[in-house]
């Protein structure tokens, strides 16, 4: 490996996060960052969930969820559940204000990737969707 192949990484996932305005202050329009609407994604597919799971399913500091859970919380897109087995765990789920909130989070998504794909032929999707496959399970033999 040399400097050249990390410096291309690097400028190849600077081009993604501004082509798909990952860095923007709230993402797709929203008042969500991108780690919020990872949460509310993990929530939406993974209900009802402990913190723990979600933290191991994206790698995230246990004070940022906290603080990420505690904001959907005042905001009533999540409640909180003890379960029956260990008090000291509580189960969230998305309330249906939550819900909504991750529908819009979701359909702008799939309209910005349909929007960025429609520009090109069909032969060239094929062509980024298999190197993205690829990348993603190159890299999944490291993680």
């Amino acid at each position: 490996m040399t400097a050249t192949d990390v410096a291309q990484v690097r400028d190849f996932n600077r081009f993604y996060t501004r082509i798909l305005g990952l860095l923007d202050k709230g993402i797709l329009n929203s008042e969500f960052s991108l780690p919020e609407a990872r949460v509310l994604y993990e929530l939406q597919h993974h209900q009802p969930c402990s913190a723990s799971e979600i933290i191991l399913a994206l790698d995230m500091d246990k004070g940022y969820l906290s603080r990420i859970l505690k904001s959907f919380s005042r905001k009533g897109l999540i409640i909180l559940q003890a379960t029956e087995s260990d008090a000291r765990v509580s189960l969230i789920k998305l309330t249906s204000k939550g819900k909504l909130e991750f529908d819009k989070i979701n359909t702008a998504s799939s309209n910005q990737i349909k929007q960025l794909l429609e520009q090109l032929p069909d032969t060239k999707i094929k062509s980024v969707i298999t190197h993205m496959q690829a990348i993603k399970q190159i890299l999944n033999t490291v993680n």
